[in-house]
């Protein structure tokens, strides 16, 4: 019996974590850890095989009055409970860390990028991942996942304003870009396979087919028997506006293709994947 122990249960990820285990796996038991407050630290993490860290605070707006507090969860709690792992003998920690991390709103991302964070998100992130590599030893297994814009059902961030946008507009841009995204199932599928055979270092699980933002739009209108057209007319007013939102919504921002190190685990393809996401969306065609 493998037992997993998530962080941020109540969060969408850690909560669509949860029931995908227990859906598509046997003999892997679930518990959770409320870390708010410190009533965490007298709990005994003895007998876990794996922790799943997903806590932390994102989808908040930064502030100079909060910037703290994005060190005080993202890193100075990951780190507080990693040694509290090792102290107490669980075999592996995985912390989901964040495509911030790199600071890009365009390009390609490879191994050779450089983590120029420009956020308190993604510089908190980053801080973490540092500390707890440190403590990584051959009884201690230290996993780092940088995955990039996650979607899925109830999802939350740029995904659901996209879809918003892709049942009020007629029309919509049809520019030549590629994006990495990582649908939630297939977030759960990797996650897995990396505590199943207990690997180690840094992951960047996408979906295998990059993503164009019009094709994105396309597929969520047509879930909702949704008439839309794309259009290149506006290809060269994006091309001349650089405002971080265009570039965002239209520029390309993706992870190149790892085939040294795939990881061979059951996906979804982005088609289907559209489809069950739209499938019990409470956003409607007016």
């Amino acid at each position: 019996m493998t037992k997993i122990l998530i962080t941020g249960a109540n969060s969408y990820i850690g909560q669509s974590f949860s029931n995908w285990i227990e859906k598509n796996t046997k003999n892997v038991s679930i518990a959770t850890l409320e870390v708010k407050g410190d009533t965490w630290t007298k709990e005994s993490l003895a007998g876990i095989d794996a922790i799943f860290h997903v806590a932390g605070i994102a989808h908040i707006k930064e502030t100079r009055e909060n910037a703290e507090l994005y060190y005080q969860v993202n890193r100075d709690l990951t780190v507080q409970l990693a040694e509290k792992a090792k102290r107490e003998g669980v075999g592996q920690f995985v912390f989901l860390s964040s495509m911030s991390v790199y600071g890009k709103e365009t390009g390609k991302i490879d191994d050779r990028t450089p983590l120029i964070p420009n956020s308190n998100y993604g510089k908190s992130k980053m801080q973490a991942e540092y500390f707890i590599n440190q403590m990584a030893d051959e009884n201690f297994c230290v996993t780092i996942l940088r995955p990039p814009m996650i979607y899925g059902p109830g999802c939350k961030g740029n995904y659901p304003k996209l879809a918003q946008l892709a049942l009020k507009t007629p029309f919509f841009p049809d520019p030549e870009n590629r994006r990495s995204m990582l649908y939630i199932d297939n977030l759960c599928s990797y996650v897995w396979v990396l505590i199943r055979d207990k690997r180690s270092g840094l992951f960047l699980p996408q979906n295998s087919e990059y993503v164009n933002t019009g094709e994105l739009v396309r597929l969520i209108a047509n879930a909702h028997n949704k008439k839309l057209t794309l259009t290149k007319l506006f290809d060269p007013l994006i091309r001349i506006v650089h405002l971080s939102v265009v570039e965002k919504v239209f520029g390309s921002l993706y992870y190149e293709k790892d085939t040294e190190n795939k990881i061979d685990f059951t996906e979804i393809s982005f088609a289907d994947s559209i489809k069950e996401t739209e499938k019990n969306s409470e956003i409607s065609v007016k």
